[in-house]
């Protein structure tokens, strides 16, 4: 995909910044930490997605998977651990001033490294080039988006996973419909 003006306006909005103000929007906050704690959705490439919805763009699923297995090994190895860590300490902090601070800085590392893990997400698509098309035009329409997204993010689909709990496909559908209202519709370039 050549497409110069999504290509230029993808780069004039990091998907730091993209995430940072999408995460403040209603309901999407609590909606990302439903998708990761009882879905076991990697945020980051969730905001990823959401990003390239954005500006009308998706990734070429043939050249995303090498990059989703770097990402999740990320995710586990480095975020997941500090965010344990932070949780543990959540009953011994309302206790303990010096506990207290670890687990504020453990907050803070935990976000520098969902930060890194969106630089690296964000370079990667980037790169995209004529010998490795990375990113493809999207006709996603807007009533569309959460499936898309749920379709995108579990392989296999969701309904096929063996017997996850209703519960689980519910609330996960939920969160997907509350973070895609948040989204804005992308507009096809002049």
């Amino acid at each position: 995909m050549r497409d110069s003006n999504r290509l230029q306006r993808l780069q004039q909005r990091p998907l730091w910044d993209f995430a940072l103000a999408l995460y403040a929007k209603p309901g999407v906050e609590q909606a990302c930490l439903t998708l990761q704690d009882e879905a076991d959705v990697d945020v980051c490439e969730l905001l990823f997605h959401c990003w390239l919805y954005q500006h009308g763009l998706a990734a070429e699923p043939s050249s995303l998977n090498a990059m989703r297995e770097e990402r999740y090994r990320w995710q586990q190895q480095v975020t997941a651990t500090l965010r344990e860590l932070r949780r543990t300490l959540k009953p011994q902090a309302a206790q303990n001033e010096d506990i207290k601070a670890l687990r504020a800085t453990l907050q803070k590392a935990e976000l520098q490294a969902e930060r890194v893990n969106l630089q690296r997400w964000q370079q990667w698509a980037l790169r995209s080039s004529v010998e490795e098309v990375r990113l493809t035009k999207s006709d996603i329409s807007q009533h569309n988006v959460a499936q898309w997204l749920q379709d995108t993010l579990f392989s296999p689909p969701l309904d096929k996973i063996s017997s996850p709990p209703q519960r689980v496909r519910e609330s996960t559908q939920l969160a997907l419909l509350a973070l895609t209202r948040q989204l804005d519709r992308c507009d096809p370039p002049r």
